[in-house]
């Protein structure tokens, strides 16, 4: 069940061990005067993501460390879904990188799999990023978000992590690797639409759990099938 007028506490548990992706969302939250501390920094297991979805993978992720902390916990899955691969690297993005985390051997392969099936260009792409808010007494709560856009190669820029120096949003000429972290992830102060997929997301986190006016998010009770 929703409680639309709980708020997030000061505090809250990120769960990632992904330095890149700690700090975006840190940065993110920082505005609203919340301290965003990393999974790592409380010495908490990394779960396997089981989950067949963003969604689910989110999920699971956001309920261990709010299990294990007794604190809300935010999570974020994200991915990029490359149409001529049929979706792929989804929520597979990361494990593409193997263990090592080598994004540019994952982008080196996203490239040699479109040669590979003769995708004609542009080569279209989006990134997901599903940002899940787990109470330790209460559901979890869904906020998704998605950009589209074009790859390019060879990659362009070294800001970002990930798949950023890629992916070229629709509407621009740069790609995320070569953007600026307030350009690829600012808030807009007017209520337009954010840029990234993350901070697409984080803004109806926001509206929901740090501003006054909740607005809708999917909820999925703790430890319950997706829907």
């Amino acid at each position: 069940m929703t409680e639309p007028s709980r708020r997030l506490p000061a505090r809250v548990i990120v769960a990632t061990h992904n330095p890149g992706k700690l700090r975006e969302i840190r940065e993110l939250l920082a505005p609203h005067g919340v301290e965003a501390v990393g999974a790592a920094a409380l010495g908490l297991a990394e779960p396997e993501e089981t989950g067949d979805t963003f969604e689910a993978n989110a999920a699971l992720k956001a309920e261990a460390a709010a299990r294990a902390a007794g604190e809300p916990a935010l999570a974020d899955d994200s991915g990029i879904c490359v149409e001529a691969l049929g979706g792929a690297p989804g929520i597979y993005s990361a494990r593409w990188s193997g263990g090592s985390r080598d994004f540019a051997g994952a982008m080196a392969r996203v490239e040699r799999e479109l040669l590979a099936a003769g995708a004609p260009r542009p080569w279209r792409a989006h990134f997901v990023s599903v940002l899940a808010l787990a109470w330790p007494d209460g559901p979890t709560e869904i906020f998704p978000g998605r950009v589209d856009g074009d790859l390019v190669f060879p990659p362009r820029g070294t800001a970002g992590f990930g798949y950023d120096p890629i992916f070229r949003p629709d509407g621009h000429a740069r790609t995320f690797g070569e953007m600026t972290s307030e350009e690829k992830h600012g808030i807009p102060a007017d209520g337009s639409l954010a840029l990234s997929h993350r901070a697409r997301a984080f803004q109806i986190f926001a509206r929901e759990r740090l501003q006054a006016a909740p607005s809708p998010a999917l909820t999925r009770s703790s430890g319950s099938p997706e829907d």
